[in-house]
């Protein structure tokens, strides 16, 4: 009886989580979550900043780069709130539509960062297989694909919250992670989701699959194209600049990866192992793309040099 009653009471609320058994650990997790949530605002800040201020980085690389900072920014301001909250106020109720929205536009952002990705992908392609109709080809679209990076982030996580918001929680509360997360809050439903596992499956194949696909697909035209070069210079000069794009497009996919294949195959007593995914998925790729950007992009360095001399 106590059991029926218990699975009557629809919860309004769900608990977030730390790393479990490291209380007394946790100042100084704490101030290290606020040092890399620091250097990610102020990194990708810094690079909004520096390609608004130099007339120079108008080519649409440093376009497209400046909206993968702005999109580093947002994700890591998505979960700022709630995780500091956790490590810093012990404070881990998250009201139900909050945590809706927060994982509607964490998922989003994911998905315009994706797109991004796959636009830069291209741009690379452009630049050393076409390299006489780079601008001729990018300027007239450049605002385009961020556009359509935008709307289809949007429209594909969009239907995510309510049919999350159909499905009554009961029992258990508490969900793996400092911040809301679909996959997990999925799982405190205490009644039927195939439909949202299927329409969940299907953004998913929509999305991360075909992009990573296309970002393939871009290098290995690119590899043959620079093959095609007789001289070994033009060959490492091609491949340069492309390091940091892969460097980046790792730091996104590898954790992704592993943040699915966790949540889906991990066992119960894996919950550490959900909790270091999570934070190396959400707070470490926005935190070292400016980074990485910054010593692999020469005009980058170079504009925050002379930013930083000026001063």
């Amino acid at each position: 009886m106590a059991s029926v009653n218990m699975s009557n009471i629809h919860l309004t609320s769900f608990l977030l989580m730390a790393f479990p058994g490291a209380d007394a650990a946790n100042s100084y997790i704490s101030l290290a979550l606020c040092f890399v949530y620091l250097l990610s605002i102020m990194g990708n800040g810094s690079i909004l900043l520096i390609i608004r201020m130099d007339n120079h980085l108008r080519e649409p690389m440093y376009l497209l780069l400046s909206m993968l900072a702005a999109t580093d920014m947002s994700l890591a301001l998505s979960t700022l709130p709630t995780v500091l909250s956790v490590f810093w106020f012990d404070y881990r109720r998250i009201h139900i539509y909050a945590c809706f929205t927060q994982l509607f536009c964490i998922q989003t952002l994911c998905a315009m960062e994706s797109a991004i990705l796959v636009a830069m992908a291209f741009d690379r392609y452009v630049a050393i297989c076409i390299p006489l109709r780079y601008n001729s080809i990018l300027h007239p679209i450049i605002s385009k694909i961020g556009l359509v990076a935008v709307i289809r982030g949007v429209l594909l996580m969009l239907p995510t919250p309510f049919l999350l918001n159909r499905l009554p929680y009961c029992g258990n509360d508490m969900l793996s992670h400092a911040f809301c997360y679909h996959p997990d809050v999925m799982k405190l439903a205490c009644a039927d989701t195939t439909i949202n596992n299927k329409y969940g499956l299907a953004v998913v194949l929509c999305t991360y699959p075909l992009d990573s696909l296309v970002i393939l697909l871009s290098y290995v035209m690119i590899l043959k194209t620079i093959q095609s070069k007789a001289r070994q210079t033009e060959i490492l000069k091609g491949l340069n600049t492309c390091v940091s794009h892969l460097c980046v497009v790792l730091l996104f996919y590898i954790p992704l990866i592993g943040l699915t294949l966790a949540h889906r195959y991990g066992q119960k007593d894996s919950h550490l192992l959900l909790v270091m995914m999570g934070g190396v998925f959400l707070v470490i790729p926005p935190a070292l793309n400016p980074v990485v950007y910054s010593m692999k992009t020469a005009q980058i360095r170079k504009a925050i040099l002379k930013t930083l001399r000026a001063k």
